[in-house]
């Protein structure tokens, strides 16, 4: 891994250095998943996340119990602390009543802007052993998932959730079945490019994950699916690919996402990079591998962690600061995972 690393010529994957042992977010008693890191105005770095309780299992434990939470840290590896819960459950009635998660975080003009993922069931909660990819949770849980948007005047809160998704499902479309995963840039006008995960009805079951891009010329929408609503990373044409991590720079689009079949870079849930010009016409990079679920520690031992996704980059002066995963231990899959979280891992010149 270090030679690769030494080798690529992948901006991301050559310039990541150590993971930071005693770094990142890790709490007690709970899973925790989910990562975006902005920095404050008191200097300090904001990490938004989600977490449920380790008395159920962790997938699919995401899908109908999980929360946001606000942690702090005086550096951007951490190690962040608790502060508050963000965003809660609230209530089946809402659409995001059960379950909120994947949050990602940005100021503009003065307030901040959480955009995230919410669901809703109308059952009881699960109790162990329960809660499987089968259970009514999961197959409700998991049909009612849509992109939300909440603001604030303060990271600290209190954040306002708008009454209903801005990233709706329509029918007869690569994204009939549910939207999730967004990731976007916010422009100086105020408009915003999205891409997001998707998934759509093939019959009464449904498919395998693809990536669209939306746009909306205001940050509370409404947003028009662009390419013909089409997807521009189709599960049937570039293969599975989660997690999108989007960025803008002098060079157009950019965007890192999880190799979910190991189709680009021989690595099951390895790192893909891909850049555009305009935010629908994408191209692999030349040397698209990113990152590795091999990671080097910064006491130097080097391990393969279980799970390393949700791949998020922190900027500062335009230059990548740190990037952030969530993780997991164990020899891979979640259900051999014991405990998981936030792993912080700063770029080197």
């Amino acid at each position: 891994m270090l030679q690769l690393k030494k080798d690529s010529k992948n901006e991301i994957f050559h310039h990541l250095g150590q993971a930071v042992k005693k770094g990142g977010f890790y709490l007690k008693g709970y899973w925790v998943w989910d990562n975006t890191v902005i920095k404050g105005d008191d200097g300090k770095y904001h990490l938004f996340s989600s977490c449920y309780s380790d008395t159920i299992v962790f997938h699919p434990g995401w899908m109908v119990s999980a929360e946001i939470i606000h942690a702090v840290a005086d550096k951007p590896e951490g190690p962040f602390r608790f502060v508050n819960k963000a965003l809660k459950t609230r209530g089946a009635q809402y659409w995001d009543g059960r379950s909120v998660f994947n949050p990602q975080i940005f100021k503009h003009n003065g307030k901040y802007y959480m955009f995230y993922v919410g669901s809703t069931h109308p059952f009881e909660d699960p109790k162990r052993g329960e809660l499987t990819l089968d259970s009514k949770w999961c197959i409700v849980g998991r049909s009612n998932k849509r992109v939300g948007l909440a603001v604030s005047n303060s990271l600290d809160g209190p954040w306002k959730r708008m009454d209903k998704p801005i990233l709706e499902t329509e029918p007869n479309t690569f994204y009939s079945f549910l939207t999730s995963n967004p990731t976007m840039v916010i422009n100086k006008d105020g408009s915003v490019l999205m891409i997001f995960k998707a998934r759509s009805y093939e019959g009464t079951k449904y498919s395998d994950m693809s990536l669209g891009v939306a746009y909306a010329k205001n940050i509370f929408g409404p947003y028009k699916v662009l390419n013909n609503k089409q997807p521009v990373f189709s599960a049937k044409l570039t293969g599975e690919l989660e997690d999108p991590f989007l960025w803008k720079d002098s060079k157009g689009y950019h965007v890192v996402f999880k190799d979910h079949k190991a189709k680009y870079t021989g690595e099951l849930g390895g790192g893909v990079s891909a850049t555009s010009i305009n935010g629908t016409d994408w191209k692999m990079d030349s040397d698209a591998k990113a990152y590795s679920k091999t990671i080097q520690w910064d006491d130097s031992t080097i391990e393969k962690r279980g799970q390393l996704e949700r791949p998020f980059i922190l900027f500062e002066n335009n230059k990548p600061r740190c990037m952030y995963f969530s993780t997991m231990d164990g020899k891979g899959g979640f259900e051999n995972g014991t405990s998981s979280g936030i792993v912080a891992i700063p770029f080197v010149k």
